[in-house]
């Protein structure tokens, strides 16, 4: 064990069984935690081919090494299964306060097997962990679910639940912990549902010991200075993230009416919003403060709810959009995935390829009332909302032509507002994405700000091209990206902070490696902490190849390919398929991946090294047949639930 690290918990809610261990120190130093420990032991325990909404599923709570410390903006934690919207590796990170408290609690993973009987919410205060009835909180959407489960155990726990879209297993639902915070992408909400898991409630009571506290401190103090000097970090600070969707509109790049244009209206620029903000909020240990309090009765839009609820539905009006952002929140909906899966909808209808007897009623972009009954009507699974709530999947129902207006890759519809067809490393990064469309995972924030040729070398080891259209150089800056931000993830660090998100100036794995070393007393360099990354992001590819991902899979949107941006400065740009083919062969030889993108046959065989250290060959193992694995030596404990839902040692004592 390192300093600081808390227990592992292995739950199967089939049997009620749990067992008690901690991740050998082999594997720390392998993939560090959170969202890389994550990785592993999907890899492991998840059986290729199953049905993600089966109890076969392997559910993942992992938090980062550094969640919960004093390091900046550490209140983040990865959740992890395999996803029921895209079919391959699902993967969301969450912030706020429940991974503090979860690590506080004496937890830094969590790792899910099975399906209860009924409905349950699992329980963890101070190193124990309990199942419990969930009966009475089932049918709640997420915010009165926290209210009465703070109202029946304390105002002083945290809370990650689902809402009723959750309960019905719509592939696009989040879990969610506050009024906001989400974790959004793959469709989590749903892995919970169908494991008749309602919530995961902590409450802790215990601090966490580091290596070094004195040395934490003063590098704690020295980097909050630092990052409060950030142009970056103040503007964030006082308007939060719809700052972005003025740029990205003024650009000519903004996802409208399902990419069909790409500008829109400047009610939703940030000015507008600040006159619905209350105040600013923060997460765990924050230093940066871009959420909003609305006046509606929730919190807030970010950049990417407020587009693609607003601009790609042809909404204009920022009280409605706000109000959508509450709904989506409570109902527990990724509303990056809502926001492309409605607006596919519609076009779809206004091009005739589905008609009245599939919908029900007609379909237009800018209705408010129409998108807010289709959101509700996606959460409850009714009519048209329950082919919705297929997501990506829905195009089954709509006939192949429809795959055509998707605007998802590898089953995952964009996250990102921004129309990628202008700015080329964008595009290659979300085809890349293990997890699908998303821009969290790679995207190149620091191609749009034309930096100096000394400055992109002493980032990229070499000069990038400044020209955003380009193709050159672009999978140099999507590989350092991947790198960069798989390494926050493990950590548990937002990535406001990291150096490569929005700024060339903040925060880099050399911060990084001090503060682990002060937190734990482990010790990485740099580059060992960029070869963690190249581990994590082969591995993650290597369990998608085990889904059926190919080659063939890491593309774009048609649209992006053959349809010409229509609007503004960016007008007329659009991806040509052999330049693009050109530059994701470039991307393989930097990830030392054949040309069918395939990880050399040297992670393959580091893996088959940690076979000494392994949690268990299959899902299939039962939870007492693991724990009699005793992993490097440490003692497990394994607990049974007793009729009266208390948790009961072996040897007969209550925990």
């Amino acid at each position: 064990m390192f300093t600081s690290q808390g227990k592992l918990a292995i739950v199967n809610l089939s049997s009620g069984e749990v067992q008690f261990t901690y991740t050998p120190q082999k594997l720390v130093d392998k993939y560090l935690g959170g969202r890389g420990l994550n990785m592993y032991y999907l890899h492991k325990l998840l059986k290729p081919g199953v049905d993600p909404l089966s109890p076969d599923n392997v559910l993942i709570f992992g938090a980062g090494m550094l969640t919960g410390t004093l390091a900046p903006n550490s209140g983040r934690i990865n959740i992890t299964a395999k996803s029921p919207e895209s079919g391959i590796l699902g993967d969301a990170n969450i912030g706020g306060f429940f991974g503090a408290e979860m690590r506080l609690a004496g937890f830094d993973r969590l790792i899910i097997l099975g399906k209860a009987s009924s409905p349950v919410y699992l329980y963890l205060e101070d190193g124990t962990l309990e199942i419990r009835p969930a009966d009475q909180y089932w049918g709640y959407n997420v915010n009165d679910t926290q209210k009465r489960l703070r109202h029946d155990l304390g105002e002083d726990i945290q809370t990650a639940c689902i809402g009723r879209s959750g309960e019905k297993m719509v592939r696009m639902a989040c879990v969610m912990t506050g009024l906001k915070n989400a974790a959004g992408r793959g469709g989590m909400g749903a892995v919970m549902g169908s494991k008749n898991l309602k919530a995961v409630v902590v409450r802790g009571n215990q601090g966490l010991q580091v290596h070094d506290a004195a040395g934490l401190y003063k590098t704690r103090q020295e980097l909050q200075q630092y990052l409060l000097k950030s142009k970056v970090c103040q503007t964030l600070g006082k308007v939060g993230t719809p700052l972005l969707y003025e740029n990205s509109n003024n650009l000519g790049a903004m996802r409208t009416n399902n990419s069909q244009h790409n500008s829109f209206a400047e009610s939703l620029n940030a000015g507008e919003v600040e006159k619905f903000a209350e105040k600013m909020l923060s997460c765990y240990n924050c230093v940066v403060h871009c959420r909003h309090r609305n006046k509606l009765g929730g919190e807030g839009p970010d950049y990417s709810t407020l587009a693609l609820l607003g601009a790609n539905c042809g909404i204009a009006d920022t009280a409605q959009v706000i109000e959508l952002n509450n709904l989506v929140n409570d109902l527990g909906l990724d509303s990056s995935s809502t926001g492309t899966v409605i607006p596919w909808a519609i076009e779809l209808y206004e091009r005739g390829i589905i008609g009245d007897k599939l919908t029900g009623q007609p379909l237009e972009f800018g209705n408010f009332e129409l998108v807010k009954s289709l959101i509700l009507d996606i959460a409850e699974r009714r009519g048209l909302g329950n082919l919705l709530a297929e997501s990506s999947q829905a195009a089954r129902f709509f006939g192949e032509e429809s795959k055509d207006y998707l605007i998802a890759v590898k089953g995952l519809p964009q996250s990102d507002p921004h129309d990628v067809r202008y700015i080329k490393s964008f595009a290659l990064g979300i085809a890349t994405s293990s997890r699908g469309a998303d821009h969290l995972r790679s995207r190149p924030t620091l191609d749009i700000l034309g930096l100096p040729a000394e400055v992109t070398k002493k980032i990229y080891g070499s000069p990038i091209s400044t020209d955003v259209t380009t193709y050159e150089d672009k999978e140099k800056m999507v590989y350092y990206h991947e790198n960069m931000y798989v390494i926050t993830d493990c950590l548990g660090i937002c990535k406001f902070i990291c150096h490569s998100f929005n700024s060339p100036n903040l925060l880099n794995d050399e911060h990084f490696a001090t503060l682990v070393k002060e937190t734990t007393g482990l010790k990485f360099t740099p580059a060992e902490l960029k070869e963690i990354a190249k581990r994590i992001i082969d591995l993650e590819r290597i369990i998608n190849m085990r889904e059926g991902v190919t080659r063939a899979d890491d593309t774009l949107p048609k649209r992006y390919f053959d349809d010409e941006m229509p609007d503004g400065k960016t007008r007329g740009h659009k991806i040509d398929r052999q330049e693009f083919a050109k530059m994701l062969s470039l991307y393989y030889q930097l990830r030392n991946w054949d040309q069918d993108g395939k990880p050399s046959t040297v992670r393959t065989a580091e893996l088959e090294e940690l076979a000494a250290v392994e949690l268990a060959e299959t899902a299939g193992v039962s939870v007492k047949e693991l724990a009699a694995i005793e992993l490097e030596g440490m003692a497990s404990a394994k607990l049974k639930k007793r009729n009266d839902g208390k948790l009961e040692t072996a040897e007969g004592g209550v925990a």
